[in-house]
């Protein structure tokens, strides 16, 4: 039986890039597509690219037209919207996966530490991080999830294991991230302006960026304790695509074939996850497709191990992890709708 699903804010990048994964799914039917500014507008309309591939037309969000439409609501929505409307859609009794901020933290007051008070803390309890690799079985299980952004994503795949294993001191963690221009949105804005952007490599946000505090809070629990991650992301001249390469101390005695082993190991049955050694990821190796490449290099004189992780920040950074949490949501394959390979050049 095909599952009926939804997009709440269909024309966002993250929105549209459910929309084309969902639209050759083979267990869903898309059955809704929502826009506040597109209401009325057919979907190939704003996105020619998928004329022939969509027929819908943007409609304006009802919760009870969304619930009776469909058994699984994705929310690609700005944070502070979707915790508005989640309550509503739960309790119509639909599935719900959030592409925002809303629901990443068990903590309302670290929720609102970094971004405004929160509408609906009680079902912060209930809610399940979609990091899909690290939080599988509570996804089979969950109503609720919360997708992990995209720079924690290419941070917390790599380092996961090791911290979980003992293998690296989880205080030294520095992060160094890229992405491309994407990830910002689709709202205009100066700094990503073609003629602000092109041409250029900046860091941005420097210790204070949102996601630190997503970042922090999986490390900690990984760890067993509080743990602080120096994140440095940066913006690209490139439309998507991220690449994060992580330093940190591996504990005494640690060889490159320990950690190979952990990695290995962890990530066995995991579809997504390509391990490339001392092979450098690349992310034109994982433009268009669901994967995170991870390599690593144990630099023994300096004491550090690094590694290094690339990811389609579109699509495994948000629309298709997404994807990936519905289909265990529902009992699916995990990898059905998702075995696009990534375009070679």
């Amino acid at each position: 039986m095909s599952i009926r699903v939804a997009v709440v804010g269909a024309t966002g990048y993250a929105g549209a890039e459910l929309v084309r994964i969902l639209a050759g799914h083979p267990g869903v039917t898309l059955s809704l597509i929502t826009s506040r500014q597109h209401a009325g507008t057919a979907f190939s309309t704003v996105y020619p690219a998928l004329a022939g591939h969509v027929d819908l037309a943007c409609e304006a969000f009802d919760p009870d037209r969304t619930a009776e439409a469909a058994d699984v609501v994705f929310t690609a929505l700005p944070h502070k919207l979707p915790m508005e409307i989640a309550p509503s859609l739960l309790g119509r009794g639909v599935k719900v996966i959030d592409l925002s901020a809303d629901f990443r933290f068990r903590s309302a007051a670290a929720y609102e530490k970094a971004y405004q008070p929160h509408a609906a803390p009680e079902l912060l309890a209930e809610a399940v991080y979609g990091l899909s690799e690290v939080n599988r079985e509570a996804i089979r299980r969950a109503k609720l999830i919360g997708n992990p952004g995209c720079y924690p994503t290419s941070i917390l795949l790599p380092l996961v294991p090791l911290i979980k294993d003992g293998l690296i001191e989880a205080d030294s963690v520095l992060a160094d991230s890229k992405s491309g221009v994407s990830g910002a949105g689709r709202s205009p804005s100066l700094t990503t302006l073609y003629s602000e952007v092109t041409e250029s490599f900046k860091p941005y946000k420097v210790a204070v960026h949102r996601h630190n505090p997503e970042i922090d809070a999986v490390l900690s629990e990984a760890a067993g304790r509080h743990v602080h991650a120096v994140f440095v992301p940066h913006l690209l001249p490139m439309s998507r695509g991220m690449l994060s390469t992580i330093y940190a101390r591996p504990v005494p005695g640690v060889t490159s074939d320990a950690v190979a082993d952990c990695l290995a190991a962890f990530y066995a049955d995991a579809p997504f996850i390509r391990l490339t050694g001392r092979r450098p990821p690349d992310t034109a190796h994982v433009r268009g497709a669901n994967y995170c490449d991870i390599g690593f290099v144990l630099d023994p004189a300096a004491g550090r191990l690094i590694l290094m992780a690339a990811i389609d920040n579109l699509v495994k950074g948000a629309a298709g992890q997404a994807v990936q949490n519905m289909n265990l949501m529902t009992g699916m394959d995990e990898t059905a709708g998702l075995g696009a390979a990534p375009h070679p050049i």
